[in-house]
């Protein structure tokens, strides 16, 4: 059988993005349970992307209960519902055989992988707090998406003058304050920016020059979303609750390295067990952004281990 219930998790700090505000994680956890083994997987139903955990939750009852990973393919549109039952079957299939996910998939046994750490919208004053906390941190996000950041900007970087940044603007710019903003950013030494305009005006994109590396996220969902990335962008940002699952994830990892992208692996704000997926999919990527577990309040009875930024794959307790 499949079920599905809903998890709350308590976020250890107010969590800001340009599109609002949280103080919890509301996720769905799925469980396949099939000859007394139980698989189970996450997803983070979001708004953005027409999701509630009722629609989520209804798309998985719906399912054949002997639904293949392969059918569930077919079954679902690449979406946090997928995700969910995808991640659930590969789980218990791992249990089933008594072999890990990664011998399952043909992959090499997962390493540690160090992630980002993000920091949410907040005043100057306060991210520069944030950032100066967080300064041992070898790599920090910064969400933006305001047309006044820079502020926030130089904020963060007094804050922690040594750490290496990247930005993520949730489409929160247009193309004006984007290209206004540019040349600051290589001033203090930003990386990458994360979608800067909306995914239904990233065509400028392609009009204005990018003296940096700009990552698809809201554009980029699964393999069909690549072609409309020539010209635009040089990164995509591989999410489970995106691409609907693992089993896409990995597809759509290797079609983008093949058509010459840079690979971020990045989350929603969730537990542990959706990261722990995702562990295997940030091998040997050039950016990670897993770092859901670290600004939860409370997580799974077996969470991810981290040692600072640095996240090492999933215990079997876990996933997979």
């Amino acid at each position: 059988m499949i079920s599905v219930t809903p998890d709350t998790f308590r976020l250890a700090e107010v969590f800001t993005i340009a599109r609002g505000s949280r103080s919890e994680a509301h996720v769905l956890t799925a469980r396949v349970i099939r000859d007394g083994v139980i698989g189970q997987g996450e997803c983070v139903p979001y708004g953005r992307y027409g999701e509630t955990r009722e629609s989520v939750t209804a798309q998985i009852e719906e399912l054949p209960q002997g639904i293949s990973r392969q059918d569930l393919q077919d079954a679902l549109p690449a979406g946090a519902a997928r995700n969910a039952v995808d991640c659930a079957l590969w789980d218990w299939q791992a249990k089933q055989t008594g072999a890990p996910v990664w011998q399952l998939a043909g992959l090499p046994r997962p390493g540690p992988v160090v992630t980002a750490f993000t920091l949410s919208l907040d005043t100057p004053d306060n991210m520069r707090a944030a950032a100066t906390k967080h300064s041992f941190r070898p790599l920090l996000k910064i969400k933006l998406g305001t047309p006044d950041d820079m502020p926030r900007l130089e904020a963060v970087r007094a804050g922690a003058p040594a750490s290496r940044i990247i930005v993520d603007a949730n489409e929160g710019w247009s193309a004006e304050v984007y290209a206004d903003l540019a040349p600051h950013l290589i001033r203090l030494g930003v990386e990458m920016v994360e979608q800067p305009l909306p995914a239904g005006q990233d065509d400028l994109l392609s009009e204005i020059d990018r003296p940096l590396p700009i990552c698809a996220d809201e554009s980029c969902h699964d393999r069909s979303s690549l072609p409309g990335l020539a010209g635009k962008y040089e990164m995509v940002n591989i999410k489970l609750d995106k691409t609907g699952g693992l089993t896409e994830a990995l597809a759509l990892r290797s079609a983008a390295q093949e058509a010459g992208y840079k690979v971020m692996v990045g989350c929603m704000v969730g537990s542990s067990l959706a990261m722990a997926p995702a562990m295997l999919v940030a091998q040997g990527v050039d950016l990670v952004d897993l770092d859901g577990p670290l600004l939860l309040a409370e997580d799974r009875d077996v969470p991810l281990r981290f040692d600072g930024s640095t996240v090492l794959p999933p215990a079997a307790d876990l996933w997979g």
